[in-house]
């Protein structure tokens, strides 16, 4: 039964390909007022945003390349952004084998209603996996269960269909996102990304835009909670998101083999969906898959380079979406912990809670909003890496893994 169960999609795949029988694709975006866009509103409410993205498989290249020409070649699930005003009719083509490590970034603000569309494209390379996914928006207060994203308690979404999630942001914070469907799996494969919202007292991005200390006496580029002091207020900010993959699990999925979710070690330790020294590269890196003419797509689009002026404070957005990992992340710079799995730290009196540390221990599902203050820091290169010194590789190469830099400069 169990293998009648596992190979009659594949023997259906087989005849659908052979009977010449095409299935077509039934994407619908919702945005009231517009088409979903990458970092556009709706045309007719300022306050609805409206993002797309698919669900489906693809490859990155890992960064032990000084052992492997080009890097390690890896099959993973995850999302991919979808262009603005790209038809419904040419979502299935551009969706295939263009998954994202990290995941696309989602900022977004506090006030806003986000109108989140996901499209499961299918896998190109498994055709005989017909997975369903979801967006689980971690750590939101979901008012309606529907829009969850676990499977069991709302809904998923098949193949070559689309849901478009609403959320009602009502809570700023540093949050994420992944797929919930067979959660171990798909988080293990890549399906992770970045995700927060910016509170109503962060209405002055001149600053930050233009990549200028602050002067004294003049407002802060951003804050990361509604803090009513002052407290949170920062110049520039970064999202650094913790992960890990295990080699043999992607193997084994590539190859149609059963899965080792018992024997599960993360070997490949990364900072937004890249090892040491791909962390430090600004480019966005494509992979070296070239067996089908999808291959080949920008998949790993975000580094981890930090950088600030001496005398602006930077925000780390922290995340750790790690399934077996716990790790410890230390930056060179002294830092603030001013928030908490998106809680501003503040007592029921009024007090703030924050605290000064070199270090944060992050399992998966959490996460911290730091800050770094530069005012007496001396311009140079630090860093901000794992203290585990098995997070520092990228699998059977040494010096790299989970580890980026910060350059500060007059």
């Amino acid at each position: 039964m169990n293998y009648l169960k596992r190979f009659f999609p594949i023997l259906l795949f087989t005849l659908i390909l052979v009977g010449g029988v095409r299935v077509e694709a039934s994407f619908f975006v919702q945005c009231p007022g517009g088409d979903a866009n990458d970092d556009t509103y709706s045309d007719t409410d300022p306050t609805i945003r409206c993002i797309h993205v698919t669900g489906g498989d693809g490859f990155i290249n890992m960064a032990d390349k000084n052992l492997v020409p080009g890097g390690t070649l890896m099959y993973i699930f995850s999302f991919a952004l979808v262009p603005n005003n790209l038809p419904n009719e040419e979502v299935m083509e551009y969706g295939e084998l263009a998954a994202e490590f990290s995941a696309p970034t989602i900022k977004v603000k506090e006030g806003e209603k986000l109108y989140l569309t996901l499209s499961t494209v299918g896998m190109l390379r498994r055709p005989d996996l017909f997975d369903p996914h979801t967006i689980h928006y971690h750590g939101f207060p979901n008012a309606g269960y529907i829009f969850d994203g676990e499977p069991m308690a709302s809904i998923s979404i098949n193949p070559q269909s689309s849901l478009t999630y609403f959320y009602n942001l009502v809570e700023p914070g540093t949050f994420l996102y992944h797929c919930h469907v067979e959660a171990t799996e798909h988080m293990q494969m890549g399906m992770l990304g970045n995700l927060y919202v910016t509170p109503l007292q962060d209405n002055n991005a001149t600053l930050k835009n233009l990549g200028m200390a602050r002067p004294i006496g003049t407002p802060f580029a951003g804050f990361a909670y509604n803090d009513g002091d002052g407290s949170t207020g920062y110049d520039v900010d970064y999202p650094i998101q913790m992960s890990g993959f295990d080699p043999e699990f992607h193997n084994a999925n590539d190859g149609i083999q059963p899965l080792p979710f018992a024997a599960m070690k993360d070997s490949y330790m990364m900072l937004n969906g890249r090892g040491y020294p791909d962390t430090i590269n600004p480019a966005v890196l494509s992979n070296t898959f070239t067996e089908h003419p999808s291959g080949g797509k920008a998949s790993q689009k975000l580094h981890s380079i930090i950088t600030a002026r001496q005398g602006q404070r930077i925000l780390l957005r922290i995340s750790s979406v790690s399934t077996v990992h716990l790790s410890t992340l230390m930056s060179t710079i002294p830092m603030k912990v001013v928030g908490k799995d998106a809680r501003l730290l503040r007592g029921t009196g009024g007090q703030n809670l924050h605290y000064n540390t070199n270090s944060v221990n992050l399992g998966g599902g959490q996460t911290f909003d730091a800050i770094l203050d530069t005012q007496n820091v001396a311009p140079g290169t630090y860093f901000l890496y794992s203290r585990n010194l098995s997070d520092l590789v990228n699998n059977q190469e040494d010096f790299g893994g989970m580890m980026t830099e910060i350059t500060i400069t007059p």
